[in-house]
């Protein structure tokens, strides 16, 4: 399912009903809209609110988007030489592409370290920037907003730091690294129109 048709299918979602969106062998993804809202939550707006529920078939959990970011840290690690495959897919998911359609080809590559099957991570990504899209109601240095977190997916494939560290950047709020992000931001001086494909890996 593409950015938009996911948008209404969360815009439409019923209160306190699990609504299964894609499914994969043990692995699948539900959205669910709570009806109360925890305490820490309560300055959401419970409309907009909603959940994202992975279940890997000996579990149930809410992921957040540090397992996006592993996930693909991980595969990146053991097969290189698809970076710009990874890169160039997730780009287009982030720019409204179906992620299924996006992954179908790389789905098949066998990579020898991974958190969950690539098409559950692809539409994990497409909901958190739903998500973010959706529900942030704060200033952000970043327009669109969302480049925050296509940011780091960015530095999450490319770089070769290590992982630790990247995810502590990540904990302590940090942005991405500004090449990820600076000529796509409308908000950045050195923004610029009609990018090519993958321009930050000529970004210094």
């Amino acid at each position: 399912m593409n950015k938009e048709g996911m948008f209404k299918l969360i815009k439409k979602l019923p209160f306190d009903k699990k609504e299964s969106i894609y499914k994969e062998g043990k692995t699948e993804i539900f959205l669910f809209r709570p009806s109360k809202l925890k305490k820490r939550f309560q300055n959401y707006n419970k409309e907009k609110n909603f959940q994202l529920i992975l279940n890997d078939g000996d579990r149930e959990f809410i992921p957040n988007h540090l397992r996006v970011f592993i996930d693909l840290n991980l595969r990146i690690r053991s097969r290189p030489e698809l970076k710009k495959k990874l890169l160039l897919a997730f780009d287009n998911i982030f720019y409204g592409e179906d992620p299924e359609e996006e992954l179908k080809e790389l789905s098949k590559e066998k990579f020898e370290h991974f958190l969950n099957p690539l098409i559950a991570i692809g539409y994990c990504a497409q909901i958190f920037l739903i998500e973010q899209e959706y529900n942030y109601n704060k200033e952000s240095k970043f327009d669109p907003l969302t480049l925050f977190l296509q940011g780091w997916i960015r530095q999450f494939i490319d770089s070769l730091t290590e992982i630790d560290n990247l995810c502590m950047s990540v904990c302590n709020r940090q942005p991405p690294k500004a090449k990820y992000v600076n000529l796509e931001n409308k908000k950045n001086k050195k923004h610029v129109n009609n990018l090519r494909s993958l321009w930050y890996l000529e970004e210094k």
